[in-house]
């Protein structure tokens, strides 16, 4: 993470002192900025909860390992006062109609640095919504209409916005604003790690949830390719995320984890043998292994905390070793023998019923 940031979303020094197991789930615990109520998709809101991210700022997001990295991004980004029930288009547009018509009420003469900190988060999220927009109706964009559209009197600070806004897309959306044209600045909006999901219905007016599908991903290989339910529960609660309860971004959590990407084949859902009452857990499925890899959800991981993938020697070792039976995979199986492998349990599966 880029501009001095990397202090402030994850403490790696510390997680890479300790043992393994301390790198796991277990380091995750530390409480990410709680979510707030969501009621209505003011920028003003929104972009409160991106500060962290803004240089300049002395909030600081308690974090400690790979995975608390991209909690506490996802938190840093956003927070809930989107609402999942207006559509991006109407929410970008509703932005800017109360930037304009807003008057200010402040009777004391706010502090310039902090009134600066403000506007910029205001752009960081305002720029977070345009391309929201863009990704959902598929078309490029251009540094040129960025400034002219969000960032206007800002052009300056347009460095260390598009900076910020490139992280919040690819970490809580999963999606890489990916130039395509250095002349002319153009850039697209594509699904990061190879990953062909997003979860979004033509008409639902949600955000992407490739993010969401990443994080499990990382949740499950960096507990031994296998996590027990409660587990994701106890991080997902530290999120805000509640089974029963609809999600800003991502929707009713508990039909997402244990329905639709089981149906799409990115997880396994299967009870633990012999647990009574039964318990179950999460594994990657087929699809996950068939799109993606291990070493390209680590280097995700490691490029959020701000290092390097060898970093985290123990998970860098065992994705090396799935590169290497990759690469020994014979031209033309129905599947890699990874996925194979790792897919072939499914057929003793117990699914938890809806």
């Amino acid at each position: 993470m880029s501009l001095g940031q990397k202090g402030e979303c994850c403490k790696l020094e510390e997680d890479l002192q300790a043992p393994k197991e301390a790198q796991g789930l277990d380091c995750v615990q530390a409480p990410m900025a709680q979510k707030e109520e969501a009621t209505s998709c003011p920028k003003s809101t929104i972009s409160s909860s991106l500060t962290p991210l803004i240089p300049g700022t002395t909030e600081e997001v308690p974090a400690t390992g790979a995975l608390t990295a991209v909690q506490s991004s996802q938190g840093a980004c956003f927070s809930p006062t989107t609402t999942s029930a207006t559509p991006l288009s109407q929410s970008y547009e509703n932005s800017r109609s109360q930037e304009e018509e807003e008057p200010s009420t402040s009777q004391t003469p706010p502090d310039p640095e902090s009134l600066l900190s403000d506007e910029l988060n205001n752009k960081v999220a305002e720029l977070v919504q345009f391309l929201c927009v863009k990704y959902v109706t598929k078309e490029p964009t251009t540094k040129a209409e960025m400034l002219k559209t969000v960032i206007r009197e800002h052009k300056d600070n347009f460095p260390d916005i598009f900076s910020k806004v490139c992280e919040c897309m690819e970490v809580v959306f999963g999606i890489e604003v990916k130039e395509v044209d250095p002349t002319r600045h153009s850039y697209e909006l594509v699904k990061t790690l190879n990953l062909t999901y997003d979860g979004m219905l033509s008409n639902d007016g949600r955000m992407p949830k490739t993010g969401f599908l990443i994080l499990i991903l990382g949740m499950i290989f960096m507990e031994g390719n296998c996590v027990p339910e409660e587990k994701i529960w106890k991080l997902l609660n530290t999120m805000g995320m509640y089974a029963g309860q609809e999600d800003f971004i991502y929707g009713e959590p508990r039909k997402l984890i244990t329905k639709d990407l089981v149906e799409e084949q990115y997880l396994q859902y299967r009870q633990v043998p012999h647990s009574d009452p039964p318990r179950y857990e999460f594994l990657w499925g087929p699809r996950a292994y068939a799109e993606t890899s291990k070493m390209k959800v680590l280097e995700f991981f490691a490029k959020i905390s701000g290092t390097d993938p060898t970093s985290f020697l123990f998970w860098y070792e065992e994705a090396l070793r799935d590169e290497r039976a990759q690469a020994r995979t014979v031209p033309g199986d129905d599947t890699t023998a990874m996925a194979s492998e790792n897919s072939s349990v499914m057929s003793s599966n117990l699914f938890c019923p809806e």
